[in-house]
């Protein structure tokens, strides 16, 4: 098996990786955020990768979504543990509270959530966007971790909808009220299209993220960078005690319908499907495509 990791530099460097290499690759979909980092960790190869690049250059809108899983998927990898900052809905979440959530609301406007167009058309099931059998992989690592680690964060909470916002920009006092009332549990930048192209990709796909604040919805808040950076890096530790666990873990038998997702999905008869799009999308569909 091989298992990706999304996330911030600061998770990579706390991993403990031996046989370090580095691989840059190119995409039909343009350069990665990062060149990718692979080494072993627990007898398993790992290959990371920064979302927002190596110096976090990327925003949530721009990165570089489509190359980044591609890039993965090139290098072998089957499963993804992605790494996140949200803001928190629920009064009894505070920040420094890690979540596993289980569904997202799209709120974005302006990415792009397809590997696919240029003359073929597939219609992929997404209902449950995290894959089941990773997301529960990922909360008991983290439930483990948690026990054993006195520094860790002090709650893991299994499930809860994260409401995906365009960014850059925070939340107004209207828009979190509305996210609340909706019944959301955490707020983020950065879990479409990511989520959505790993389906594409056919690789398991599941989250940890880390409370970073309240967002607006409580009396006399505002969001600040500092608040944000300052829990981000106490999240830190903790997130890569569970990241380390579920890498350790992970079992040999692991089986995910994500492996699977493309099959019956496209729509656009392999002959009616121009060269130049069946090339680009080969590596993800191809042997959909040569039945």
């Amino acid at each position: 098996m091989t298992i990706g990791v999304i996330g911030g530099s600061g998770i990579y460097e706390a991993l403990t990786l031996e046989h370090v290499r580095t691989e840059t690759v190119s995409t039909p979909y343009g350069e990665p955020s990062a060149p990718l980092t692979v080494g072993e960790c627990h007898g398993h190869e790992v290959v990371f990768l920064p979302r927002h690049g190596e110096a976090h250059s990327h925003t949530p809108t721009d990165a570089q979504y489509r190359a980044n899983l591609y890039a993965l998927k090139a290098a072998g990898v089957d499963r993804v543990i992605s790494t996140n900052a949200v803001g928190s809905l629920r009064e009894d979440l505070p920040p420094r509270t890690l979540v596993v959530p289980d569904q997202i609301f799209d709120r974005t406007k302006h990415r792009t959530p397809t590997f696919f167009g240029d003359g073929v058309v597939v219609h992929m099931g997404f209902a449950d966007p995290y894959c089941p059998a990773l997301s529960a992989h990922l909360a008991a690592s983290a439930r483990d971790a948690l026990e054993t680690d006195p520094d860790a964060s002090p709650a893991v909470v299994e499930g809860g909808t994260y409401v995906c916002i365009e960014g850059p920009q925070f939340s107004t006092r209207a828009e979190s009220e509305f996210y609340r009332a909706q019944g959301w549990d955490v707020v983020g930048m950065t879990a479409i299209p990511e989520a959505k192209l790993a389906r594409e990709a056919e690789l398991s796909y599941a989250t940890v993220a880390g409370v970073t604040d309240y967002d607006v919805w409580k009396d006399d808040r505002e969001v600040t960078l500092e608040e944000v950076l300052e829990n981000a890096a106490e999240n830190r530790a903790s997130i890569t005690a569970v990241v380390d666990r579920a890498i350790e873990t992970m079992p040999d038998d692991f089986e995910s319908d994500a492996w699977h997702a493309l099959e019956g999905t496209i729509n656009t008869p392999a002959e009616a499907i121009p060269e130049e799009t069946r090339e680009r999308v080969d590596l993800l569909a191809g042997h959909y495509l040569d039945d």
